[in-house]
């Protein structure tokens, strides 16, 4: 039979929470807090920081509390808190329970070969097909909720959570690469619980910099400068996910037509990333270089109408582009193409413009959600009624016929 955690209600009300503010305090639901007073469960060991801020105890003060009723037989003044006669028990006590919080089925050499898997899965995103890459994601992902229900200690489990979140935040993006939005946004919103159960804020904000950029690519510009200012709040300073997000704030402001709103925030992009030194190889996804800045000024000037994108999209085609095989292309490359054709139609260079978006429409590097850029090329061409428009429209076809 369950035995009550008296104590624990008796604290929760003496800080003047109802179950139901306290479940809303430590993220949880109020059946789940009945449960815990109940004695029926007990919070589980990445839920007990919030319990103990929420209560303002100390670990140990809470561990205590945690102690279903009977467990002590003396209680203080203060009427919340029990502690236990000596016993010559005591020590081994103690002993057992350091034995057990150190105990764990799941080990360091583990999660290490999963942070590996994750770090290479996202070195090899640029120049895999999304599918491909969904697949081993989907794999790593289950093998971590796996994990989960094992035994570990407390360091181990926040490391579990991270490399978790990580994975589900590649997945969300593959996920949005293939237009697939419902389980995108299933993915990001796992990613972001991971992240906050492990206090991860730099997973956080990368969840709301990706959903800026799906947003985006269906034409939500205001909401997708929206979550680029929160992702931005969000993430530590002078981290990747920051300088992403302001990237994603800039391209979110070029599409709404704020010019000078745009030049800022390139500026800024420009100024954080030139400090940024990369550890885990330049392709990597999550980690910020300024070569990725000369690709996404590059897109951000070229929607924005300025002349200046050519250089930029010129540069990142010279510095990532094979010698001759543009199948072997990073996506950037492709993207650079796009840029340079908008731009040189711009300037009326129509032979040039066509030339450009033919090789990022043959290349085979657009993915599905970057299938909307290319059609604006296309359509800009249609537009000027130039004889090259046939051939740029059935190479688009062929390039959304891969897509089904």
């Amino acid at each position: 039979m369950a035995c009550k955690r008296r104590r624990l209600a008796e604290r929760r009300k003496a800080c003047g929470y109802n179950q139901e503010a306290f479940a809303e305090a430590v993220g949880v639901d109020r059946t789940t807090v009945q449960r815990w007073e109940s004695g029926q469960s007990g919070p589980q060991p990445w839920q007990r920081p919030r319990i103990a801020k929420a209560l303002d105890l100390t670990s140990n003060e809470l561990e205590a509390l945690l102690a279903p009723d009977g467990s002590y037989s003396r209680r203080l003044p203060s009427g919340w808190l029990s502690v236990a006669p000596p016993s010559d028990d005591d020590e081994f006590e103690a002993l057992e329970l350091a034995r057990r919080v150190a105990a764990s089925d799941v080990g360091k050499e583990t999660l290490s070969r999963l942070e590996s898997a994750f770090d290479e899965s996202a070195m090899a995103y640029p120049m895999s097909p999304p599918q491909e890459l969904l697949q081993r994601v989907r794999k790593h992902s289950a093998y971590v909720g796996h994990l989960m229900d094992a035994r570990m200690t407390l360091a181990e489990e926040r490391r579990l959570y991270a490399v978790g979140g990580w994975f589900q935040l590649l997945g969300a993006t593959l996920h949005i690469d293939l237009h697939q939005d419902h389980a995108a946004t299933a993915r990001l919103h796992t990613a972001a619980t991971l992240a906050q159960h492990a206090e991860h804020r730099e997973i956080e904000a990368w969840c709301y910099e990706t959903d800026a950029w799906r947003v985006l690519t269906v034409g939500q510009y205001g909401r997708a400068l929206e979550l680029s200012l929160v992702a931005q709040q969000l993430a530590p300073t002078g981290s990747s996910a920051e300088i992403q997000a302001t990237a994603q704030e800039g391209r979110a402001r070029a599409r709404l037509g704020e010019r000078t709103e745009t030049y800022a925030a390139i500026d800024r992009v420009q100024r954080k990333a030139v400090s940024m030194v990369p550890h885990k190889g330049t392709e990597h996804h999550y980690q910020y270089d300024p070569a990725k800045s000369l690709a996404y000024t590059a897109t951000t000037l070229a929607w924005v109408g300025d002349p200046a994108a050519e250089t930029y999209a010129r540069e990142v085609i010279a510095r990532l582009a094979p010698v001759a095989d543009m199948h072997k292309w990073p996506r950037r490359v492709a993207s650079a193409n796009i840029d340079l054709a908008l731009t040189l139609l711009s300037g009326d260079r129509l032979d040039e413009a066509c030339d450009a978006a033919q090789r990022a429409i043959l290349s085979g590097r657009i993915v599905p959600s970057n299938h909307w850029r290319a059609l604006e090329v296309v359509k800009a061409v249609e537009a000027r009624k130039l004889p090259e428009a046939a051939d740029l429209r059935e190479a688009y076809q062929g390039l959304k016929a891969l897509e089904n």
